[in-house]
């Protein structure tokens, strides 16, 4: 038994110390999100995160097209992605000026987007577009909290809904070469920027963590549903889609940005209080990390430790990045938030007991 005991504690450290290398990026792995020579469509993409994804999908190749309201913003965002282009002989760089709140607009710069690519759909779509309004719930206009739902979640479902049923069409066969003799076309990617507010309620957060939680679930909905239209296409070539379609969900933390200066500004001090320790990171430093995870293949992605701690804490059905680690650090944080969920809640309640507490009037 003595002999067996130490043979298995070999092998379960061999094992583990494979997958940390693994983890850590030291086997080469497949690259899943190959942005070269491919044309994305970015929304929010004038400042902050978007333009810092923008700016690190043209080192790396691809065609942009931004999307924001200012159109201003989006002239010097513009100039300053294009300078980034991997290949700026080759490489193709577009902004639209568009309200994505409203389902017209969406549809509009799909369009827009299609006939500047030459005809043919963007290969990548980004839901981007986003702004908190950090206030307590009593204190927050019901108009504000409506345009919260509306920029934060609508915005990215009137995308999603355009650019899916865009993308499910079934491709057309050349005359002269049966669609099953083709090549295989790269699949195709929607993704959404949500946030960590989705995995913990946080005292402040009421008119933009509902919006984000929505965000997440309409993910892990599509993601899905689109297996079913993946399998149809893979047994009907001739009459499905041209390509598979995937579904990813990006959740940042604090990213400091022009947004984030704002948002301090209309935070209230307990909001203050209780992310006082947490990380906060660089709007390239977010891009970094979300096209990492999208290299990887990962389909419910983080950006920084807090942030990936918090998602396996909370991930229910949605899908692993890695089956062992998430469950063991599941079973971990599961347990530390024995801990720090009375932490939290008592810095509340010290801040209510120890300050004046402005009341509805």
């Amino acid at each position: 038994m003595a002999l067996g005991l130490f043979w298995a504690s070999i092998c379960l450290c061999i094992f583990i110390t494979f997958l940390a290398a693994d983890i850590m990026g030291l086997f080469s792995r497949k690259n899943h999100f190959d942005v070269h020579g491919r044309t994305i469509l970015l929304t929010g993409g004038s400042q902050g995160m978007g333009r810092g994804l923008a700016k690190l999908l043209a080192e790396k190749g691809a065609n942009i097209v931004i999307v924001a309201r200012n159109q201003q913003k989006l002239d010097e965002a513009l100039s300053y992605i294009s300078s980034a282009a991997k290949n700026p002989q080759t490489q193709r760089f577009h902004a639209i000026s568009a309200d994505m709140t409203k389902p017209e607009e969406n549809a509009r710069i799909l369009s827009e987007t299609t006939a500047w690519n030459n005809g043919n759909p963007p290969d990548i779509v980004w839901a981007n577009a986003g702004v908190s309004i950090p206030t307590l719930f009593v204190d927050t206009p019901l108009e504000t909290l409506r345009s919260q739902m509306d920029i934060n979640y609508w915005a990215a479902t009137y995308l999603a809904h355009a650019t899916l049923r865009l993308w499910l069409k079934p491709a057309p066969s050349k005359p002269d070469e049966p669609k099953e003799a083709s090549a295989p076309a790269q699949q195709r990617h929607f993704i959404m920027t949500s946030s960590v507010v989705s995995f913990c309620g946080l005292a402040g957060y009421a008119p933009y963590s509902p919006a984000k939680s929505a965000l997440r679930s309409l993910a892990d909905t599509l993601r899905s549903e689109l297996n079913m239209y993946n399998a149809y296409r893979r047994s009907h070539p001739t009459a499905g889609p041209s390509t598979d379609i995937q579904i990813h969900c990006v959740v940042p933390g604090t990213i400091t940005s022009p947004g984030h200066s704002q948002e301090q500004e209309l935070k209230h001090p307990v909001t203050k209080v209780l992310e006082e320790s947490d990380p906060a990171q660089t709007e390239d430093e977010v891009a970094r990390a979300s096209v990492k995870g999208l290299e990887r293949g990962e389909y419910l992605i983080t950006t920084q430790w807090l942030g990936n701690l918090m998602r396996v804490g909370m991930l229910g059905g949605s899908p692993r990045n890695n089956w062992f680690l998430d469950t063991v650090l599941s079973w971990i944080v599961s347990f530390a938030w024995l801990f720090i969920g009375p932490d939290m809640e008592g810095k509340v309640w010290d801040w209510g007991k120890k300050n004046e507490v402005k009341l509805p009037s």
